[in-house]
């Protein structure tokens, strides 16, 4: 497919790996999940091959070749760093012991060859809901995102970007302890979080939640009830079944946990007061009904001021199993908008020669800064044998690097001769080539209609 750049957008999950591109345009070139095995039990090294091959998968559903990749977004779930660097302490998706302390997207950008942006599940997922409501004025635009799976997750997105904080950790909206007065039944113990506090969001509405907390409780109020005869890691997967059925234990149960989301929109609007609220997760993906009596029961328990409800909405988080995959790649992709527009070229000098000057009067020699990145080039790898090819002219001229270029992409000098008159093209420069290192769901990965955000 004849494209002028793209990005790739990974997410990574516990079972598999779903991926989609994202065009210099703004589309989407898979309108379909894209998925492999993710292997993340087997360790790092098969985990991080599982990934390439989900990039060498999209690329070829696509017909787009490695070398149109300008960056790869990337998702996990947690707990990790703002840099991509999973928990010392381990994680529910990443038992293996090789992935304590790990640097996951170090590792992939080494394999790849390519730049990788890291954001966590949730973040990818809040993203991309931000950029399908608000388009063009994402930039303008802030929002808070809840994400329901086996922990609550979510994301702050401001002017268009995650909001990360100092180390990482902003927008772990889970751990936001709520007010739990009028939640709890009568003698409910306080909900315990993993995390190690008590009361927090995710204590109560998340899959742990109801296996821990609310399930335990209410199956003492419905002594009688058939899950009770299961084990409880079971039977908290079947609440939200019984709850689509009109199960009156597993209404209350997802009633306490609508209480508890509008609680943390409420927290949400005190601090941050954003333009949208948006829900995602499993009860998304429920039946109709059962999914509108839920949302129906968050917004009446989110409480704002007047003005703020009249600014602001709440609602759904759109295309929730391709979220993730494609927030990554509008990660991706705004990152490198943001290092072309900040590593643009800059003129520095325009003077023309003289007789004295390698004889060449009526000459014009200009001097500017081109700026590299560092994706597997070491400092100095441009002395080689890179050219340079300025616009409308054929002639090519060696590039040469000033002693201030240092690792890590800096600046380097380039020297453009023999431009005739005052006319001073830009430089088109020749971006590095770069080499990129099963699908489990039957018809997972099919069409490649481009679908417009």
């Amino acid at each position: 497919m004849p494209v002028d750049w793209v990005v790739v957008g990974l997410d990574n999950g516990g079972t598999t790996n779903n991926g989609t591109i994202l065009d210099s345009a703004g589309r989407f070139l898979l309108d379909q999940m894209a998925e492999v095995p993710s292997v993340v039990r087997e360790g790092p090294d098969k985990a991080i091959q599982s990934l390439v091959v989900s990039v060498e998968q999209v690329l070829a559903l696509t017909g787009v070749p490695i070398t149109a990749v300008r960056a790869v977004g990337l998702d996990t779930p947690g707990p990790a760093s703002g840099d991509g660097i999973i928990s010392s302490k381990g994680a529910t998706n990443f038992g293996h012991i090789g992935w304590r302390g790990f640097d996951i997207r170090g590792a992939l950008a080494e394999r790849l060859g390519l730049p990788v942006i890291y954001n966590n599940d949730g973040n990818s997922a809040a993203l991309y809901a931000h950029h399908v409501r608000f388009g063009a004025e994402s930039g303008q635009r802030s929002s808070v995102a809840a994400i329901v799976g086996t922990g609550l997750g979510g994301g702050i997105i401001q002017a268009g970007q995650v909001v990360k904080g100092a180390a990482g950790m902003a927008g772990e909206l889970g751990h936001v302890p709520i007010p739990l007065d009028g939640l709890l039944g009568a003698g409910q113990p306080m909900p315990a979080c993993n995390c190690g506090q008590s009361g927090d969001a995710e204590s109560v509405a998340s899959l742990t939640g109801i296996q821990n907390n609310l399930l335990p409780y209410w199956l003492t109020k419905y002594e009688d009830h058939e899950l009770g005869a299961m084990p409880i890691a079971a039977a908290a997967k079947l609440v939200r079944k019984y709850a689509e059925n009109g199960d009156e234990m597993a209404l209350a149960i997802f009633r306490q946990q609508a209480i508890a989301l509008g609680r943390l929109f409420t927290i949400a609007a005190n601090f941050l007061d954003p333009d949208a609220y948006f829900l995602g997760g499993g009860v998304v993906e429920a039946s109709p009904h059962f999914r509108d009596w839920f949302f129906a029961e968050v917004l009446a328990h989110t409480i704002l001021r007047e003005e703020q409800a009249r600014a602001a909405e709440i609602s759904l988080v759109p295309d929730l199993d391709m979220a993730g995959a494609r927030g990554s790649a509008v990660a991706a992709r705004d990152w490198f908008i943001r290092q072309e527009q900040e590593q643009g070229v800059t003129f520095l000098s325009l003077s023309r020669r003289d007789d004295h000057h390698h004889g060449e009067p009526g000459r014009l020699i200009a001097r500017v800064l081109v700026p590299m990145r560092a994706a597997g080039r070491e400092a100095g790898a441009l002395t080689g044998a890179d050219r340079v090819t300025l616009a409308r002219h054929r002639q090519r001229q060696r590039a040469r690097l000033d002693p201030d270029h240092l690792p890590g992409g800096r600046r380097v000098g380039v020297t453009a001769e023999r431009l005739t008159r005052h006319h001073l093209p830009a430089p088109q420069l020749h971006r590095p080539r770069r080499v990129g290192g099963a699908d489990d769901r039957p018809g997972a990965a099919g069409r490649t209609t481009p679908e417009y955000p």
